[in-house]
């Protein structure tokens, strides 16, 4: 018929058709069976718990020589060959002064070797057929010598002829057996006739009576962590954890509580503290430690600034307002003066010990275990008398008048005391 397009024209545009349609259901199964392929793979690492391993090719000529027996592979450089440690073997061989050896270790070498005595079970290495193993006195010389001087891994390494990672292990490891072994001989809160004596102390040299000890909070620079670095910016304008310390009369810790971020306050720092959690409960000051004082009985307390707050257990100045009167005044010097053991304290600690003035390059899980072997060190360098400097104040004595014995709240002890400072000025 007319109009009506021929046969074989028709045909041509269904086998195009088809053709297309065949291309097309042809490629969606090869894409099904790649996605496919993709899912099974998956499921095989997701079971394994790893991606297959992929062994390189140089490999697996010397799998099948050693498989063989054939002649083993020797290393291209089995250690690094290291110039001779001169202060090292000056070290060893005793050309050291006293004078010297206090400079760069900040303790005597009696001190230093009682130390090593005592730590030397926990880290003594034994020698294998690989090489030496590292002394226990080499070891304990390098981590104290860091701590004292604060100086780079790779400078300390140098000069004792070990390797910069080799610095860094003997340094955590030697802390860390510090604070295992010595800890609890030299850093702990006195009980009994020593809290006494501590008491007493206080009273005959700082002039203050019924304080057990002083309490007080220390920034110590740390690199910023990658987790919430602004909760460690502190007001001053660094990075920082805070040490807070209770010491006694004679300068020395004997509580410590390390880790907390440098821009809380210290007040929520004490409150997280083992300190606050001992003195609420009572195990810390006994009642049995309290006296009469102008007729009010006037429990052991710890002496604080104006930062923290008052307790019964915990005793700070009063406010200055601009108008107090004599009698505040002269019982704020009295506490201040009682109070600076503390500072006193984190002077010497960061005078020994160096590397605590210095930003700490070191991880903040680390931090603390570093912060506590210093501050065991310090300990025990003011026990062994290792210092050539003491600060000393003229001390003043005042009889007490005995009276009625009544209980008051934490301000009538404190102006107890305010009355007694007064009385023994006039």
């Amino acid at each position: 018929m007319a109009g009506e397009p021929p046969a074989h024209l028709l045909l041509a545009v269904f086998q195009m058709f088809f053709f297309t349609y065949l291309v097309r259901v042809m490629s969606n199964m090869r894409q099904g069976g790649r996605q496919a392929r993709r899912r099974r793979l998956r499921h095989r690492e997701m079971m394994l718990g790893r991606r297959p391993a992929r062994i390189h090719p140089a490999y697996v000529p010397a799998a099948l020589a050693l498989a063989r027996g054939g002649d083993p592979i020797n290393r291209t450089i089995w250690s690094y060959v290291r110039l001779p440690a001169t202060f090292w073997q000056k070290f060893v061989q005793g050309t050291l002064c006293d004078a010297e050896f206090y400079k760069r270790f900040r303790m005597t070498r009696d001190t230093f070797q009682m130390i090593c005595d005592k730590l030397n079970p926990v880290l003594e290495k034994s020698d294998t057929r690989m090489r030496l193993a590292i002394p226990t006195k080499k070891r304990l010389a390098i981590c104290i010598y860091w701590l004292a001087s604060g100086d780079l891994m790779r400078s300390v390494a140098d000069l004792f002829g070990v390797s910069e990672g080799s610095v860094s292990l003997i340094v955590h490891k030697v802390c860390d057996a510090i604070n295992e072994v010595l800890f609890r001989d030299y850093l702990s809160f006195p009980t009994g006739q020593k809290l006494k004596e501590t008491i007493q102390g206080y009273k005959e040299r700082w002039g203050f009576p019924q304080c057990a000890g002083a309490i007080d909070g220390s920034h110590i620079p740390i690199k910023a962590p990658s987790k919430n670095p602004n909760d460690f910016y502190n007001r001053k304008g660094f990075y920082s954890v805070i040490l807070q310390g209770v010491v006694d009369h004679m300068s020395r810790f004997t509580m410590i509580d390390i880790g907390m971020p440098g821009s809380v306050h210290d007040a929520r720092v004490l409150r997280e503290s083992n300190v606050f959690d001992r003195g609420e409960s009572g195990t810390l000051l006994p009642q049995e430690f309290a006296q009469d004082i102008n007729g009010v009985t006037v429990p052991a307390v710890l002496l604080g600034d104006a930062a923290y707050p008052t307790l019964p257990w915990l005793m700070k100045p009063y406010p200055d307002n601009g108008a107090l009167t004599r009698e505040k005044f002269d019982f704020n010097y009295r506490q201040s003066r009682a109070r600076m053991t503390v500072e006193c304290a984190f002077g010497r600690l960061k005078g020994r010990w160096r590397c605590l003035t210095k930003r700490l390059d070191v991880l903040l899980d680390n931090v603390p275990d570093i912060v506590g072997a210093c501050c065991v060190l310090h300990n025990i360098c003011e026990v062994h008398k290792d210092e050539d400097f003491e600060i000393q104040f003229p001390v003043e004595q005042g009889e007490r008048r005995p009276a009625a014995r009544r209980q008051g709240p934490p301000s009538a002890a404190r102006d107890a005391l305010a009355r007694l400072f007064s009385q023994e000025g006039n």
